[in-house]
């Protein structure tokens, strides 16, 4: 290969970026298929289901399971199988020969550089955060960023979401199943969400399921992770933002009881450390995979890197789709690396049958 290696701690045929749901379960895969992956834990090992203190919908767990136990689990099946896992931050991924010798430089935060032949990118998506006081001590403690995961633990509660998207609208609406009531707390006047999830939320507003705290924001969440969250403090200013307006006398600083607090205010996916790569992604910074039906499905446009999880997913964000989605980057990425091989045999065989010829000659 022309590859210069001089700087290059290890090549590995596969490396997973990211140990959440997908990634373990793609590594999972992967070393059953005797690709012995390496997978790098990357700045949230484990992803955002360790935020979770119990999982009651991933299935085979009548009685739930809690994330990080969950999680540890898979990695422990993964490495049963022989999967390597490893702390590290993924900094920059480039491409390096073309045909049978094309790998991928992988460059670390640290500075260690690795190649592969095949990467499979599972480092999902943070949910984007207010970081007022209180976050983090009850982020998964009545604190959370997933309704569909969490909001079942907080039955007959008051219930606040925050957010004024589609996102907020639609975690609000499925909230209604659990709460006494629902409290959607935006900055602004307006919505931004899209019309079709305003008039939902305002028919719940008027059957008294939801109310609605508008030009208000929480600066301050209350509680402790024995007794979970109970309630937040609210600032509130006519002309909306009232965050930027603390000062201003018409500003309006109040307390307010509530068993939990969910955030709908969008994701950041994690994938900064593609950027030297001509990777597709959408308008938010998701990848954007081959989809459709057939193998091949998680296939990025740059070929040999392969996409799952919550980095190529918006809509769905579940533990379980989450882990088809791994289980399918598996198998494409060991297509892909039967393939690779077999070219690599060929262009041995073809240099081979040359130097033949010419000792001939």
């Amino acid at each position: 290969m022309t590859t210069d290696t001089d700087d290059v701690v290890e090549h590995r045929r596969l490396i997973i970026a990211g140990t959440g749901i997908a990634g373990l379960t793609a590594a999972i895969y992967a070393a059953r298929s005797n690709n012995e992956p390496l997978v790098f834990e990357g700045v949230e090992p484990g992803g955002q289901l360790t935020l979770t203190t119990d999982v009651e919908n991933y299935p085979g767990f009548p009685e739930g399971i809690s994330g990080p136990e969950l999680i540890n689990n898979m990695k422990t099946q993964a490495e049963k199988f022989g999967a390597d896992t490893k702390n590290g931050v993924l900094d920059s991924v480039a491409v390096e020969g073309d045909g049978a010798d094309r790998t991928f430089r992988v460059t670390f935060t640290n500075g260690d550089v690795y190649t592969t032949d095949a990467l499979i990118a599972a480092s999902g998506a943070s949910a984007r955060t207010l970081g007022i006081p209180g976050e983090d001590e009850l982020m998964g403690w009545g604190l959370s960023t997933c309704a569909t995961c969490d909001g079942a633990f907080f039955r007959d509660e008051k219930i606040v979401v925050i957010g004024g998207g589609d996102a907020a609208m639609e975690e609000a609406n499925f909230l209604t199943k659990f709460a006494s009531t629902v409290y959607i707390v935006h900055r602004r006047e307006a919505f931004r969400a899209e019309d079709i999830w305003i008039e939902r939320t305002m028919e719940k507003v008027e059957e008294g399921e939801i109310e609605i705290l508008r030009n208000t924001e929480a600066v301050e969440l209350h509680g402790t992770q024995e007794d979970g969250l109970q309630s937040l403090t609210l600032v509130r200013h006519p002309e909306g933002h009232p965050t930027d307006k603390l000062d201003d006398p018409d500003t309006e600083r109040f307390a307010f009881d509530a068993g939990a607090v969910f955030y709908a205010i969008g994701h950041t996916p994690n994938t900064d450390y593609l950027e030297e790569l001509d990777v597709e992604t959408d308008d938010e910074g998701y990848l954007q995979t081959r989809g459709g039906t057939g193998g091949n499905q998680t296939a990025t446009g740059v070929e040999g890197l392969f996409g799952a999880g919550d980095v190529v997913d918006f809509h769905y964000q579940q533990a379980v789709t989450a882990a088809g989605m791994g289980c399918e980057a598996a198998l494409d990425a060991d297509a892909y690396l039967e393939e690779l091989d077999r070219k690599r045999a060929a262009a041995r065989k073809a240099e081979t049958g040359a130097a033949t010829a010419e000792s001939d000659d």
